[in-house]
């Protein structure tokens, strides 16, 4: 995602390309850009030019939604995930904290758009090549 935020005004980018460049397998790359589809970040295009790109601006896509197409809800424990996890969960004094702060987790991500991701990683990349 953050290729393609990189390359959004660009147009298109191949599967290939992105496996290319972001140093993972091409089919890695091909079942992530599926879940990405399937979920409505990314739209694909046909041809010579085809590839990927973000189905909305990088402003418009929150860290949150790309982790939990990739991997799935983000849960601090399992009694925050699934109703029948724990049969003291209506009793545990635990799990009104825990979920406190699962709500502070969701909440800060969902806050942090791509676009800021972007913008951050071309600071650290500055940073990388001024120390380098």
């Amino acid at each position: 995602m953050i290729h393609l935020g990189r390359h959004y005004s660009n147009g298109a980018v191949s599967t290939r390309t992105i496996a290319a460049d972001e140093e993972i397998s091409y089919q890695l790359a091909c079942k992530l850009m599926q879940r990405l589809q399937k979920a409505n970040l990314v739209k694909s295009f046909m041809g010579p030019k085809g590839g990927f790109r973000l189905s909305r601006p990088p402003a418009q896509i929150a860290l949150l939604e790309v982790i939990e197409v990739i991997q799935g809800p983000i849960s601090l424990n399992r009694c925050l995930a699934a109703l029948d996890a724990c049969t003291r969960q209506r009793v545990c004094p635990v799990r009104e904290k825990l979920a406190g702060l699962q709500k502070c987790v969701d909440d800060f991500l969902r806050d942090i758009s791509l676009e800021q991701v972007l913008l951050g990683c071309g600071a650290e990349a500055q940073k990388d090549r001024e120390e380098y």
